[in-house]
């Protein structure tokens, strides 16, 4: 059943919360003028809590939003992508933009805390004047702030991949994020690598919350029913408002199928349209939509799916300071590892949206205070782990990251890592998105390490592997991110290689995107009939033998004491 929205909402009011926004970035611009940089202390000074919650409220709904918090109880580190590219008619549109094409895209000042905060661009260098981002107790202090002033109007939605990536998280199977999490008093949560923990246990903890846990798109494979609450109406600000919940729809094919064998997951376009339907029929005047499906999805699906308001997207971890109009649907995207709650306040009337502003809120942990309740939380959940987090192993001399689509240097050290604990010629290392940030000079902490390994899977097996089916691996991973169509994107990055270059032409159709593969160590092209001794981990075969990767990333970092991880150029990039 269609149905007519009224109009559109604006984007004049969208431009006008993105001044806001930057209004902190502006006033800091200054910071890396002359070369020079701000201390910490000023940069506290400019930047406080009051400029960070500021917000003009409209109208009678606000929706508070995080996602992809992946277990991070504390403040972190956590560079953004300098390489996130999009193809087809994603090409160049947000959120695939990086670097300085990012801050000019969205009139960003360079070297000021919004850049700091969104962006890759000289982000050491800012760190150590803006300091860390997040902690769940900062998260508290904002929930509790826009809940005092806008009552019985707010909604908190969590986005999903909450409960994994974490050295507690996983020692606990999410208990300490479930415990934590309970005290913002969320009223609904969707999921991906929380199915990870297997279904006893995702089962057990979600009969534990106060909340509910939705997601449409999963079905029992027994009788081909509804796994999970699909929806949840809810009553704010004298709206009736529904909220549909969409799991990651490839969770059994990006994870292992073992885990969860009894549920079938997928987009299920048709299931999101028919649960609209049935909300609008019980008498939704606002539809909320709380996906992981990553942002290019959920911009189809906004495209293919009438009578959705808003889409709560999540999982790609992309961070926007602008809500995204597609057709009459806005789509927020929150960022990940509690770096920044959205709050999307909209003026509903009779049925639908007249107005709205957007703010991403940017969790500095040295401007905002801290929540004494949820201190106290975070502080007894990571008591049974706290000599083990704070454990020194060894430093950094160079930046370790995550993110990007082909590359990151804390990927590089894990490769490194395994090529030497496993004496292999070439290794493969998954390209998760999760996982924060070391600066140079910090020690590299067991925490830090978790931060970048924490799975229920985490073995690393060694095997003979062929160059053909190397080429297979690639072009596989390859199709999973750039295929054309979203709705056969997986929404990671590349496979991470050592002892392995390639070229990738991200234009050509699936099975001929990779190229010109080089064994780096003699610097002779793979050769597809020779078998090559491989690493890896994070392997979805169920008895996967070999030692936890984190194991063997302590090992090699003790031994090295000092890392320094090298520019990577052992990828060719083209056809972007």
């Amino acid at each position: 059943m269609n149905r007519d929205c009224g109009d559109a909402p604006s984007e004049s009011k969208a431009m006008i919360t993105r001044r806001e926004m930057l209004q902190v970035g502006a006033a800091t611009a200054a910071l890396t003028a002359g070369g020079g940089g701000l201390t910490r202390a000023f940069a506290q000074q400019r930047l406080s809590q009051d400029d960070l919650l500021k917000f003009d409220a409209v109208g009678n709904v606000t929706l508070l939003h995080v996602a992809d918090i992946h277990g991070q109880l504390m403040p972190v580190y956590f560079r953004e992508p300098s390489i996130n590219l999009g193809v087809g008619e994603a090409r160049g549109q947000p959120p695939h933009l990086s670097g300085g094409d990012f801050l000019k895209r969205f009139g960003i000042p360079a070297g000021s805390a919004a850049a700091y905060a969104m962006s890759s661009e000289d982000f050491a260098s800012l760190a150590k004047s803006y300091g860390k981002i997040g902690g769940l107790d900062r998260l508290a202090t904002v929930v509790k702030k826009v809940r005092a002033e806008r009552g019985d109007k707010v909604l908190l939605l969590d986005g999903g991949d909450t409960w994994q990536g974490s050295l507690g998280a996983n020692a606990s199977k999410g208990q300490d994020m479930v415990d934590c999490m309970a005290l913002l008093k969320p009223d609904a949560m969707t999921g991906h690598w929380e199915f990870t923990y297997g279904e006893a246990r995702v089962n057990e903890l979600i009969k534990s919350l106060s909340f509910s846990f939705l997601a449409l798109n999963i079905r029992d494979t027994e009788w081909n029913e509804p796994a999970f609450e699909p929806m949840k109406m809810f009553e704010r600000g004298g709206v009736k408002i529904a909220v549909l919940g969409q799991a990651f729809p490839y969770t059994p094919v990006a994870n292992p199928r073992w885990l969860m064998p009894k549920w079938s997951f997928g987009i299920r376009e048709e299931d999101v349209r028919s649960q609209v339907d049935k909300a609008r029929k019980a008498g939704a005047q606002l539809v909320v939509l709380l996906s992981h499906n990553g942002f290019d999805v959920d911009r189809k699906l906004a495209s293919r799916v009438a009578g959705i308001d808003v889409i709560l997207t999540g999982h790609t971890h992309d961070a926007l300071p602008e809500a995204v109009t597609v057709g009459k649907t806005l789509l927020v995207a929150s960022g990940s590892h509690g770096k920044f709650v959205s709050r999307l306040d909209l003026d509903v009337q009779n049925g639908a949206v007249k107005g709205f502003k957007y703010k991403l809120i940017p969790l500095f942990a040295d401007a905002i205070a801290p929540d004494a309740e949820m201190t106290a939380a975070i502080t007894k959940a990571r008591a049974p782990y706290a000599n083990e987090l704070a454990r020194v192993v060894g430093q950094a001399d160079s930046l370790l990251y995550r993110r990007g689509n082909f590359n990151g240097t804390f990927d590089d050290l894990i490769c490194a890592a395994l090529l030497k604990e496993r004496d292999a010629e070439i290794v493969l290392s998954p390209g998760f998105r999760w996982g924060t940030s070391v600066l140079p000079g910090a020690p590299i902490t067991m925490e830090d390490i978790h931060n970048a390994t924490a799975i229920t899977y985490p073995q690393v097996y060694r095997l003979p592997m062929t160059g053909a089916r190397l080429k297979d691996v690639l072009e596989d991973v390859a199709d999973n991110l750039f295929n054309p169509d979203p709705y056969y994107q997986q929404g990671g990055d590349m496979v991470r290689c050592g002892g392995l270059g390639y070229s990738i032409d991200v234009s050509k159709p699936a099975g001929q995107r990779i190229s010109a593969m080089t064994h780096l160590k003699t610097g002779k092209p793979i050769n597809p009939n020779r078998e090559y001794t491989v690493a890896g981990w994070a392997s979805v075969n169920e008895g996967t033998e070999g030692p936890p990767v984190w194991d063997l990333v302590e090992r090699y970092v003790a031994a090295q004491k000092t890392v320094r991880i090298a520019p990577n150029s052992s990828v060719k990039i083209t056809g972007a």
